[in-house]
C-alpha cells in the first residue's frame, strides 16, 4: 500500500526514538521511502548512522554539511514528501512548532512542508498533563496537523500513565489508513455545522451553551484527509479549522439561513452544532439593569436546522448527534426517524470522559437500516476517523 510513497519521519529528543529504528524497517518493508530529519538531541538516543542505514538515506540534522559545504534544503525536504510524521514529539519540538520558533532543519522543514503532518507526542505523565503542553497540542491540531495522542503505560521515569509514544505497528497502521483514505471521497462536498449558538439576551448577556467545537472540527480534518472538500458553518466556538471553508455566525436563525444556501450543494451534511433550541423572544437593546429580586424571559422556539433540511433532503447523506442524559437510545432513534438522518451518533453526559470540553468522546451508532454500533471511549479525532470511515462504507 505505500509503495511509492514518501515518508519523511522527523525524530526528536527522547527515549521513545528507540522505537523509530523499528518503525524506519516496516515502512521500508512496505515500499515507501523514507528520509530522517533528527534534533541534535535526538542523537543522544539513537544514531544517525542507525537510521540512515535503515533508511538507505543520508539522515538530515543540519542546515549544511560543515565540511564539504552541501546544503540540505528545507524547502525541498518539504516538497519531497507525501507525508512528514514528527514521532517522537517531544516538549520543546511542540512548543516550538506551535508557536512558530523556527531554529533548526526540523523546524524550518515543518514550517515550509506542502504535505499533510502527523505528530506523536512522547514525554513524561506530568509533563504531558501541563495545560501548556496539552494547548501546544490544540494548537496543531487548529493547523490541520494530525495529533496521535500518548498512550497510556509504564513510562522511563518509573511513573505510569499517559505519556507513551504510540508503538511502531500502530503508527504504521494510522499512515497506511491515510493514504487509503485520502481519495475514497475525493471530489465529495461536505457541509458542517459545528459550535454551540448563542442567543441575545440584550447586548451583553446570551443563552448558550459548553459545546467548544472541537468534536466537529475533528470531523472537518477527518473528511479533509479523506479527500473531501468541506465547508463549516460555525458558531462562536472555541475550534474551527485552520483550512476550508469556515461561515462563522452567533445564532440558531443565522446559521439555518447559511445551511440553507449551501446545502444543495452538499453530498455529506454532518449537523454537529449544539444549537440553542430557545432563544429570548424580545432581546433588550440595551443592557438589563439589575433592580427587581426576579426576572422573567419570554423564550421561543428556534428552528431545527436539522429537521428543516431533513425535510429537504434528496441525495445528501444526513449525520446527526444526539447528546443524552437519559433514556437515551429510545431519544437517540427517535431523533433519527424524525430527522431524516442517515446515521445519528448517541453520547451521554452519564459517560465519563464524553460530552462538551472533553478531548475524549464515547459513542453509538444507529443507523436508518436498525444497525447498532458501540464504541469505547476515545479521541474526538479517532471518533471523526470512525465517522468518515462509516460514511466511506455506506455511501452510495
Amino acid at each position: 500500500m505505500l509503495a511509492g510513497k514518501k515518508i519523511l519521519l522527523a525524530v526528536c529528543g527522547s527515549i521513545a526514538a528507540y522505537k523509530t529504528a523499528f518503525f524506519v524497517r516496516l515502512l521500508k518493508k512496505e515500499g515507501a521511502e523514507v528520509k530522517v530529519i533528527m534534533t541534535n538531541s535526538a542523537k543522544d538516543f539513537i544514531t544517525p548512522l542507525t537510521l540512515a542505514t535503515l533508511s538507505k538515506n543520508p539522515v538530515y540534522s543540519e542546515y549544511f554539511d560543515k565540511k564539504s559545504g552541501e546544503w540540505h534544503n528545507h524547502v525541498e525536504l518539504g516538497i519531497w514528501a507525501d507525508l512528514m510524521m514528527v514521532a517522537p514529539l517531544s516538549a520543546n519540538t511542540l512548543g516550538k512548532m506551535a508557536n512558530g520558533i523556527c531554529d533548526n532543519l526540523l523546524l524550518a522543514t515543518y514550517l515550509s512542508a506542502k504535505c499533510p503532518i502527523i505528530v506523536a507526542p512522547a514525554m513524561d505523565l506530568d509533563m504531558y498533563q501541563h495545560p501548556s503542553t496539552q494547548e501546544n497540542l490544540r494548537k496543531l491540531q487548529s493547523y490541520g496537523n494530525e495529533v496521535i495522542e500518548a498512550r497510556d503505560g509504564e513510562l522511563a521515569s518509573g511513573l505510569s500513565g499517559q505519556g507513551r509514544m504510540a508503538e511502531p505497528e500502530e503508527l504504521l497502521d494510522i499512515i497506511k489508513k491515510k493514504f487509503a483514505k485520502s481519495l475514497k471521497l475525493k471530489g465529495k462536498k461536505v457541509l458542517i455545522t459545528s459550535g454551540p449558538t448563542f442567543e441575545a439576551i440584550d447586548p451583553v448577556r446570551f443563552i448558550g451553551n459548553h459545546s467548544t467545537g472541537k468534536m466537529g472540527t475533528a470531523i472537518a480534518d477527518a473528511f479533509k484527509n479523506a479527500g473531501a472538500e468541506v465547508t463549516m458553518i460555525s458558531g462562536p466556538a472555541t475550534y474551527t479549522p485552520n483550512h476550508g471553508k469556515v461561515i462563522r455566525v452567533n445564532t440558531a436563525v443565522e446559521m439555518l439561513e447559511q445551511a440553507d444556501t449551501a446545502y444543495s450543494n452538499a453530498d455529506i451534511v454532518v449537523f454537529s452544532a449544539a444549537v440553542s433550541d430557545y432563544r429570548p423572544e424580545s432581546p433588550a437593546k440595551e443592557k438589563i439593569k439589575k433592580s427587581e429580586d426576579t426576572f422573567q424571559i419570554n423564550l421561543v422556539k428556534n428552528p431545527d436546522i436539522a429537521a428543516e433540511l431533513g425535510k429537504k433532503k434528496k441525495k445528501q447523506f444526513h449525520i446527526g448527534f444526539a447528546l443524552e442524559t437519559h433514556n437515551e437510545e429510545v431519544n437517540a432513534k427517535e431523533k433519527l426517524k424524525k430527522k431524516n438522518f442517515d446515521l445519528i451518533v448517541l453520547n451521554s453526559l452519564n459517560d465519563k470522559g464524553a460530552g462538551f470540553q472533553q478531548d475524549t468522546n464515547k459513542v453509538t451508532f444507529y443507523d436508518a437500516n436498525n444497525n447498532k454500533q458501540d464504541f469505547e471511549l476515545k479521541s474526538k479525532t479517532d471518533v471523526a476517523e470512525d465517522i468518515v470511515d462509516y460514511v466511506i462504507k455506506n455511501l452510495k
